[in-house]
């Protein structure tokens, strides 16, 4: 089986790719030509979101690609700082009219505290949540959406959707890299049926600089780059690694080489470089 048919299967039985070509900082205007790429290059999860400014880019690079828009699943995130309804379901819908995509597979809570909150205030926003929640199983219902799920929720986070609304989050997109391995939240995400996703795989570039981690891609005759989505991957996470370039992109799907558990291991105690508690927004990432 290739990299690209690879998926996991979400508790409502949709089927969700494990790699996916993140667009983060990749502008509205560029965007088109790399998703197009991809899609022609086997790529079929498309990762995007309100905060970075470039969904009518990436739906014009969807079309652009001649894929059947079944063949291919879309994900976006709702704003990070809408915590009702009525703002949720009216960010659904325009998300849908800047696309031109008549549903999406997938939108999740992009985090659970507003930006300007993070690392700033120990609010949760469990009311808030909860509304642009409902906001989105109610879009589901009306088949706007295929899934739905959230991004650097934690295991309290989780556990008040679980416990407070009908629909169980399918996926918590996660930051998980070698360096920042939040092993306890993808074990609870594991052990509720919620598929965790790993973005920033290369830890913003930071993963580069290592010394251990080049030795052991060296080892293997792999890039840094190849070894840290592979490390991910090897974690049963389903990993967005942003590329731009259509050259990365297909070095980025080369992940057939397996690390063994004593190379895991050794990667997972790197502590080196870790930038912030893992599983949450690092300060300096902007909106990811």
């Amino acid at each position: 089986m290739m990299i690209f048919d690879e998926t996991f299967t979400l508790t409502n039985g949709v089927e969700i790719p494990k790699l996916a070509l993140g667009t983060w900082e990749i502008p509205d205007n560029e965007v088109a030509l790399p998703v197009a790429a991809a899609l022609k290059m086997g790529y079929r999860h498309i990762d995007t979101a309100q905060a970075y400014h470039n969904e009518k880019g990436v739906g014009q690079g969807i079309r652009d690609s001649g894929i059947q828009r079944d063949q291919i699943f879309v994900n976006s995130k709702v704003e990070a700082e809408i915590k009702n309804y009525q703002e949720a379901k009216k960010s659904i819908d325009e998300t849908l009219t800047r696309m031109e995509l008549d549903y999406l597979d997938m939108m999740i809570i992009h985090n659970p505290q507003p930006w300007r909150e993070v690392n700033q205030s120990s609010d949760r926003h469990f009311e808030g949540n909860l509304e642009t929640w409902r906001a989105l199983e109610d879009a589901m219902k009306e088949g706007k959406l295929r899934a739905i799920g959230v991004s650097s929720f934690e295991p309290e986070d989780l556990q008040n959707l679980i416990d407070n609304s009908d629909t169980k989050p399918m996926v918590n997109q996660i930051l998980c890299h070698i360096g920042a391995t939040p092993k306890k939240l993808i074990d609870f995400c594991q052990k509720n049926d919620i598929v965790a996703e790993s973005f920033s795989p290369v830890a913003h570039g930071e993963a580069l600089n290592n010394s251990t981690i080049k030795e052991i891609a060296d080892k293997y005759d792999v890039s840094v780059a190849q070894l840290c989505i592979r490390y991910d991957w090897q974690l049963n996470t389903v990993v967005l690694p942003k590329a731009k370039n259509p050259d990365h992109m297909k070095q980025d799907a080369e992940l057939n080489f397996e690390i063994s558990a004593k190379d895991m291991s050794t990667l997972e105690n790197i502590t080196s470089f870790d930038y912030g508690s893992a599983g949450h927004f690092p300060v300096f990432g902007g909106k990811m």
